[in-house]
């Protein structure tokens, strides 16, 4: 190729140098050795700023870091986690009003209503992938979030008009609570409801861009190299979800106390004042705040090694014409923000991509890749099952926030004196998260290490499991209340009055399945985020973490399409034509329901376990380069990375 090439080796070789016979079985592996070349250009033309590659830590203006004891840290997370707390209290505030809005302002009906903000939900979170690619091809985090928390507020502030400005909505003369039951009050017209669909998917939108750049944004202000970096991650993505909790905390009491003393208006207006202060919060943190180059659209990186193993799918490993794996010398990648990644043996028909023959000089990434691009594909496939798994909780998340509510209109929600409101009762949740994210490393993590053997009391995805293993307990709990519930509002009368409070039955025995949905999501939700993060390749970060978003966004849109099944399938002929999630309450069948979600919970769960069975931590190898006059001897450089799981990978040698 006219340029200097340097060999690659792998553990199996230098063996084999000392032992012919492992060197004659160690040559049948692809990741024996695979040749750089220095005329590689980077996948979009692209090189690096001055002193600048892999993933080191940036400034705002994309020059290194001189001193990182004045950037980064706690210090910088504390702006994040305000940002992050409102960002919440307003999504939040929003899931659980705006159903009641739309069915009390708009009149539509309830069940129309849920359906509509089970799908902004779902629209928020499932494209927050987009707010990834983003980020992580063109803007960097910062500059995503710092664009889409103003796309967020425009939105919130056009609800909040909604709200505040009567031609918005249709008129409420004449509309009690029996009109609005019976249908008789006067519709939204349809421009009317184009308006709140727009500023409600407006408000979406900018969720959308900044829940998969905050976490990993925040965990970018850690430095890899540190020793403690680990227990900072761990404790940082406890802290984050704690700042999730407080905002719907918030949301679930003050901003549902505001709605009912002054109104929907000054309700959704809290929210956007929230969103206009932690935006102020955000920026004002701007020089303390480390950064990540964006490594190019992986998109683009991801299409070019599908096209380039697609391009050679008929070539022979074994063939005469095979010159190696290909990838660039030195310890750059050709990937801005990013470490080279060393060859797995998984997906090995995508390995052609970097398939390098005689005839291929480097210079075409449509045609040749190199071996890190070829696996961040791989590590993108195999983190798929994982958060696939997840989706399921947050089904049940979903129907939680509807389906508990309406079971709360038939109980007693008095607490002593004091009445709470029907919609404050998904505080619980959040009460329960905050009590067990503060009690984790006091009481959690002690058991679990002595049980476990980890440092961390448990790895990541036995987090995961635990989560979902309570899950389970949480709806089938559900399920057997419920029964219990609809039988004595039909012993007692009440099959009719679905909006009257039984006085005898309180509502707090809601809260056991409350509280095990919250401990579910906590170790769930939580250990997801951090194994997203940290199995995710450097590059590609922002997107890893919308796959959590995407999880949850997937379950609320299956959380619609379950309940319409359910009401096709198990609506009656005839006489009786009540589903199980009929609107009144008692005469339908929710324990039913919340038994159908526990047996498809069981399932998932098998499902889960056979994923992570199989599944393999990422490990960040040592990779050293040296020439080859002086493979054994001074002068080389290197770099080292502590691996993220206890077990260890032998190192891989560069020789030039």
């Amino acid at each position: 190729m006219g340029s200097k090439e340097r060999e690659i080796k792998s553990p199996e070789v230098q063996l084999g140098e000392n032992n012919s016979d492992s060197g004659k079985r160690g040559s049948k592996k692809l990741g024996i050795y695979f040749i750089e070349s220095d005329s590689r250009r980077t996948p979009l033309g692209r090189g690096y700023s001055a002193g600048v590659g892999g993933a080191t830590p940036v400034n705002i203006h994309g020059k290194p870091i001189r001193d990182m004891s004045k950037t980064g840290g706690w210090i910088a997370a504390l702006f994040i986690f305000g940002n992050e707390m409102a960002e919440r209290m307003a999504y939040f505030g929003l899931s659980v009003n705006m159903v009641a809005f739309m069915f009390y302002v708009m009149h539509r009906p309830f069940s129309s209503s849920a359906n509509a903000v089970n799908n902004f939900l779902g629209i928020s979170q499932a494209s927050s992938v987009l707010g990834g690619f983003i980020a992580d091809a063109y803007l960097g985090r910062y500059w995503t979030i710092a664009i889409f928390t103003t796309i967020y507020l425009a939105g919130l502030t056009g609800i909040t008009l909604l709200a505040t400005m009567k031609v918005f909505a249709p008129n409420q003369e004449g509309c009690d609570q029996i009109a609005l039951l019976l249908g008789n009050c006067k519709p939204a017209k349809s421009w009317q409801m184009t308006y709140l669909y727009t500023v409600l998917y407006v408000t979406g939108f900018g969720a959308a861009g900044i829940r998969p750049c905050v976490s990993s944004f925040g965990a970018d202000q850690f430095d890899e190299r540190s020793r403690n970096y680990r227990s900072h991650l761990d404790r940082f993505f406890n802290f984050f979800y704690l700042s999730v909790t407080v905002g719907a905390i918030v949301a679930f009491t003050a901003v549902v106390y505001i709605q009912i003393k002054h109104g929907w208006g000054a309700a959704f207006g809290s929210l956007a004042i929230a969103m206009g202060l932690s935006n102020m919060l955000f920026f004002a943190g701007t020089p303390l705040y480390r950064h990540r180059l964006p490594g190019g659209s992986p998109l683009t990186r991801v299409a070019q090694v599908l096209v380039a193993a697609f391009r050679k799918r008929n070539a022979s490993f074994q063939s005469s014409e095979f010159v190696g794996l290909y990838e660039l010398p030195g310890k750059r990648s050709a990937i801005k923000g990013s470490n080279k990644i060393a060859h797995t043996d998984d997906f090995r028909c995508l390995d052609k991509a970097a398939l390098q023959l005689k005839e291929d000089d480097g210079t075409n990434p449509w045609r040749l890749c190199t071996v890190t691009q070829v696996e961040e594909v791989k590590i993108l496939l195999k983190l798929i099952p994982i958060p696939s798994c997840t989706i399921m909780i947050n089904v049940i998340l979903t129907e939680f926030l509807t389906l508990s509510v309406q079971q709360a209109y038939t109980l007693n929600t008095y607490m002593g004196h004091l009445k709470l409101p029907v919609t404050c009762m998904p505080v619980f949740p959040g009460l329960s998260i905050f009590l067990l994210l503060s009690l984790y490393y006091s009481v959690f993590v002690p058991i679990s290490r002595r049980i476990t053997g980890n440092p961390h009391g448990a790895s990541q995805l036995q987090r995961v499991g635990i989560g979902l293993a309570v899950s389970i307990l949480s709806v089938a709990w559900a399920g057997v209340f419920e029964r219990y519930r609809r039988t004595y509002a039909i012993q007692h009368e009440y099959e009719a009055s679905f909006l009257t409070p039984m006085p005898d039955l309180s509502a707090y025995w809601l809260l056991i399945q409350y509280c095990l949905i919250g401990i579910a999501e906590v170790f769930c939700i939580v250990g997801l985020l951090e194994f997203l993060y940290e199995e995710a390749p450097d590059a590609m970060r922002s997107i890893g973490s919308a796959y959590a978003a995407v999880a949850g966004g997937l379950g609320c849109f299956a959380a619609s399409i379950l309940n319409t099944v359910v009401k096709s399938v198990t609506r009656g002929k005839g006489e009786r034509r009540e589903s199980w999630l009929s609107q009144n309450i008692n005469t339908g069948r929710f324990d039913y329901f919340y038994w159908l979600l526990t047996i498809m919970s069981v399932i998932n769960f098998a499902a889960f376990l056979y994923a992570a069975n199989r599944y393999q931590y990422r490990t960040k190898d040592e990779i050293q380069t040296t020439d080859r006059s002086s493979e054994n001897g001074p002068g080389s450089d290197h770099t080292s990375t502590n691996a993220s799981d206890p077990v260890r990978t032998p190192k891989l040698s560069v020789v030039g």
